[in-house]
């Protein structure tokens, strides 16, 4: 077993009512919930599988695969989507190969989609990281994200 896991378990009992913020700690700790850490949650909290699945399925704030060095998050507000966020989202997916919600295979790169960054009158944004990427068109967006997979 991972050492990062079993410091967090040294946190909980290994109920079945810690799943949450197990969950939680696990995804803090190593960045994301893999297969692995899901069976040995399982496990540990005596539970099947397929509910450690569906536990973390059916909350958004779980991610299921490492976030890039780089971290995209495409605001989804009104003032973004009004402004162009659709179009900046398929324009950064063009230029790094990867989709909302994927992470490119180098590990440099991955994209969500946000609610607000609250941001609104730069709209349409990103934040990169945790830099504003603002009034973004798509020839802003060629110039951040030159080539597939690389940053200026």
């Amino acid at each position: 077993m991972d050492n990062n896991l079993v410091d967090v378990f040294s946190l909980f009992d290994g109920k079945e009512e810690e799943l949450i913020p197990i969950l939680q700690k696990v995804q803090n700790t190593v960045g994301f919930l893999s297969n692995d850490s899901m069976e040995e949650i399982a496990r540990f909290a005596h539970v099947p599988k397929s509910k450690v699945y569906g536990v973390a399925t059916f909350y958004a704030q779980f991610r299921f695969t490492p976030k890039g060095e780089k971290h995209i998050m495409l605001c989804r507000g009104t003032a973004c989507h009004v402004k162009g966020a659709p179009r900046i989202q398929e324009e950064i997916e063009n230029h790094l190969g990867i989709k909302e919600g994927e992470t490119s295979k180098d590990l440099k790169h991955s994209m969500e989609n946000v609610a607000c960054i609250g941001a609104c009158s730069l709209a349409p944004c990103i934040m990169v990281n945790e830099t504003v990427e603002a009034n973004l068109t798509p020839q802003k967006v060629e110039k951040l994200f030159l080539s597939k997979g690389k940053n200026k």
